[in-house]
């Protein structure tokens, strides 16, 4: 009987254990599994479920028990009510932690959540990933402020879901004479910020003309984001 009695302790143990709570128990993060508008460290049921329910998913890059600016935007975004009746409905929510406590994070998942930053040119924390229910189209990348709350993060979120399948699907529908000039706004802020991207990574020298090129750069991003904010 003592045996079998620590077997179903077990069994309940790693129950208990399959979530855990972080950022002060404002916000839990389920180990396994995923379901759309909880916080999971399980990338593949993620992914698995965005498919499954066409949402997006929001990667959160963070380190849970150290960032400062992680746990604010934990604060006053994460754990606020507007955001999660929100996301209960629209988005599948991943967190991918780099904590100074190892224990916080399952070992099969410390690699994993390397290769991901990796993936993601992740470059502080926190940061924010919009991912398309494929679970490959990247539709924007988010920080973190001090005035950010959580209508504000919500609006951000929703300007990187323009580019969306989804969206694009629903756009369809509602202005079949639309949808081309949509998707060429589309095109014009991609391409525009890839140039952007290509220059950079050819290291140009800090001089006065190519802080010009620069200026441009940026101009002809604003440019094709406010043609965007039209539709």
């Amino acid at each position: 009987m003592k045996k079998n009695r620590s077997k179903v302790f077990s069994a309940a143990a790693y129950l208990m254990l399959s979530v855990i709570i972080v950022n002060g128990g404002e916000n839990k993060v389920a180990l396994e599994g995923a379901k759309i508008g909880q916080w999971t460290m399980d990338y593949t049921a993620a992914l698995a479920e965005a498919k499954k329910s066409e949402l997006p998913l929001l990667l959160n890059f963070t380190g849970s028990d150290w960032c400062g600016w992680c746990k604010l935007m934990d604060k006053n975004v994460f754990s606020q009510k507007e955001w999660q009746d929100y996301a209960a409905k629209n988005m599948v929510l991943v967190t991918l932690d780099s904590p100074r406590d190892k224990s916080i994070v399952p070992e099969k998942y410390v690699s994993r959540n390397v290769e991901l930053k990796q993936k993601f040119g992740v470059e502080g924390y926190p940061t924010y990933i919009v991912l398309d229910y494929d679970g490959q189209t990247t539709l924007g990348q988010l920080g973190a402020s001090r005035e950010t709350t959580s209508t504000s993060f919500i609006g951000e979120v929703l300007s990187a879901l323009k580019t969306g399948q989804s969206s694009l699907k629903a756009y369809a529908i509602a202005h079949p004479d639309k949808i081309e000039a949509l998707k060429a706004a589309i095109q014009a802020l991609k391409s525009n910020k890839k140039a952007l991207s290509d220059w950079i990574q050819t290291e140009p020298t800090r001089n006065q003309e190519n802080m010009k090129k620069f200026a441009k750069f940026n101009e002809d991003i604003r440019t094709s984001e406010e043609a965007l904010s039209k539709f």
